[in-house]
């Protein structure tokens, strides 16, 4: 959190401030935290209709050029040339430890052009990383300035559809550019199907004005957009992974595939074959508190004999589940689902079940 003074403003601040939005540091940016809906409301409109979310504060990196996917490939767990032309991956920036810099998404849009979606608080050390690394390779990066919006819920499809907007045939994980200085891809950070929109401030207001015609719309602000995500079992980075974290203990190797694993041509490589190798000592799981009361992040988690065995990385009220939800990091023997382990809350330890991932379904359109 920054103090207002030093905060940057989103494109849209004054969109934001005539809808009455309540607004807090995030990142370095001044952020609509919630509306007048209120937290709750916002969640629940989002898995019922569909919810607009300005992430304007996410970077957006394009990359150009004949080694665009070798620089990729070395930069990311990830072969880059694989992808086909439209297809988005989840991945990440790892160090030489395989700790995660970033988790990001990589779109391929054509042969030598790529789209990078990264994270706000990331942005600056992102860019340096990736421009350290495109010293060895013949290609172009370019952080695009663009208002980046999602329109997330089961509505948001036919919302877009009645609007008129291209790309809502997209299927989950793909994107394109549906015109110039646009960028539109398929994916959703709240488990429900939806869209993430980057384009020009004036092209946006002029969306925003349309899609608002719609009464199935609403803001939504950070609050929820951080209650979906957990109940949806997604990491945020800095919270449930950090360079602390690679992605054995993360339980994201599902996002590195064999081959890429095999030849090993990603920073990182080393230390990631060896951990995966000896094995994870923590696991992340799912946290699901007795009773109402909300374990938050940074509570420690200990056994029945009173030792510690890990910490809540993320926690909160799950308005779609009904109860309190969180993740975080315990003992590889303390792992299984059923376990139990007990949370510090205000000097007490209240009693916390290791639960599934995600608390709510997934509802993405795989087309």
């Amino acid at each position: 959190m920054g103090t207002e003074d030093n905060l940057k403003q989103l494109p849209l601040d004054d969109l934001h401030k005539a809808a009455n939005a309540r607004f807090g540091g995030f990142a370095g940016w001044s952020m609509p935290i919630t509306y007048p809906l209120g937290v709750m409301k916002e969640h629940l409109h989002t898995r019922e209709k569909a919810g607009i979310f300005d992430i304007s504060h996410m970077q957006l990196f394009d990359v150009v050029g004949p080694q665009a996917a070798a620089l990729l490939s070395r930069a990311c767990p990830l072969d880059a040339s694989a992808l086909q032309a439209g297809q988005s991956k989840y991945t990440f920036f790892l160090d030489d430890k395989a700790g995660i810099l970033d988790d990001l998404i990589v779109t391929r849009l054509g042969d030598e052009h790529f789209m990078v979606v990264a994270n706000a608080g990331n942005a600056a050390a992102d860019e340096a990383h990736l421009r350290g690394v495109a010293k060895d390779f013949d290609c172009k990066i370019d952080a695009l300035d663009r208002v980046f919006l999602a329109i997330q819920g089961p509505q948001a499809v036919n919302v877009l559809r009645d609007a008129g907007i291209a790309g809502t045939d997209l299927a989950f994980m793909n994107g394109f550019e549906p015109k110039p200085g646009w960028f539109m891809s398929r994916s959703g950070y709240t488990g429900e199907d939806g869209f993430e929109i980057g384009l020009p401030e004036a092209d946006a207001r002029m969306l925003v004005e349309k899609l608002f015609a719609d009464e199935r719309v609403a803001w939504i602000g950070l609050a929820a957009r951080d209650s979906l995500r957990l109940e949806a079992g997604l990491c945020l980075h800095g919270h449930d992974i950090t360079p602390d974290y690679d992605p054995v203990d993360a339980g994201l190797l599902w996002a590195i595939a064999k081959p890429v694993r095999e030849t090993a041509g990603f920073i990182g490589a080393a230390a990631l074959l060896a951990k995966i190798a000896t094995g994870s000592a923590m696991k992340r799981v799912g946290l699901k508190p007795d009773g109402r009361q909300p374990v938050r992040t940074d509570a420690e988690l200990f056994d029945a004999d009173g030792n510690k065995v890990g910490l809540v990385t993320s926690g909160g009220f799950g308005p779609s589940a009904g109860f309190p939800v969180a993740m975080g990091y315990v003992s590889k023997e303390l792992s299984a689902l059923g376990s139990k382990v007990f949370a510090e809350v205000r000097g007490n330890r209240v009693p916390v079940d290791i639960h599934s991932l995600p608390f709510t379904p997934h509802r993405y359109h795989k087309g």
